[in-house]
């Protein structure tokens, strides 16, 4: 998938006439460190673990509270209601995990647990990704930035393919399987990376990352839908709490901005 965008990302760069983004290549490296090794190694593990909707209520919602947190290291003041908001998806997070173990019928699952927590890694690695990225692109191009963490990235991902099947099946994906991964490469990275990052760099890294409001939705009601997971009530709740708490930490944030401008 990265290989492949990355390959994409490099031509629509070689046709644009687009600079690379060489002058803060430490927070491009380390952007693609947290954001496409580390949230994915961490999100796609703790799938094989937990159920997709585990992923699709903890990860996606813990995500804006936890850059917004983060974007204080790059001016962004931590008002108190960020603080507020962190310590409701904490919670969230808490209501979610448990509602995940209460539906066992054969009592806690630590390896549900794992996952569980693994999904929370993925969120703080995507919060880093976040921040760094909006440094790196100050004044630079998203599509630039994109190509080289995509890059950086899939480098660092290739070795973990020999810790399972070492790509010997590769050969016989079936065309569908093909399909999947082309659809993942183009428009989950390719146009959704650089999509969000225009959006990092135009409203910050805090505001833009309220597409995480989307996500669970769509990953519950995906996961009853195909996989057939039903979420435990608890489970509900605890999405919602994690919500409340990216509302009030980030939903209103441009009000006093408003105000001021009026």
């Amino acid at each position: 998938r990265f290989a492949i965008a990355a390959v994409v990302l490099f031509g629509i760069v070689a046709i644009t006439r687009t600079p690379l983004v060489w002058a803060r290549f430490r927070y491009v490296f380390l952007a693609a460190i947290f954001g496409v090794f580390g949230y994915n190694a961490m999100v796609f593990v703790g799938l094989t673990i937990a159920p997709a909707s585990d992923g699709a209520l903890i990860t996606p919602t813990a995500i804006p509270v936890l850059t917004a947190v983060a974007a204080t290291f790059i001016g962004e003041p931590l008002t108190r209601r960020k603080v507020l908001g962190l310590v409701l998806a904490t919670v969230g997070s808490a209501l979610v995990i448990a509602g995940g173990q209460a539906a066992l019928t054969a009592g806690l699952s630590v390896e549900r647990l794992v996952g569980d927590v693994l999904f929370l890694g993925g969120a703080m690695c995507w919060a880093a990704y976040s921040v760094f990225g909006s440094v790196a692109m100050r004044d630079r191009s998203p599509i630039a930035f994109t190509a080289l963490t995509v890059a950086i990235g899939a480098a660092l991902l290739f070795p973990l393919g020999f810790l399972e099947h070492g790509f010997s099946d590769v050969p016989a994906w079936a065309p569908a399987s093909w399909a999947l991964v082309i659809f993942l490469a183009l428009v989950a990275t390719v146009l959704a990376f650089a999509l969000y990052l225009w959006g990092v760099r135009r409203f910050g890294a805090g505001l833009s990352s309220l597409v995480g409001y989307l996500v669970p939705v769509a990953g519950v009601a995906l996961s009853f839908l195909i996989l057939g997971e039903r979420p435990h009530p608890l489970q509900l709740v605890g999405g919602g709490v994690i919500l409340a708490g990216v509302s009030v930490a980030t939903l209103r944030r441009r009000a006093p901005q408003l105000e001021a401008a009026a």
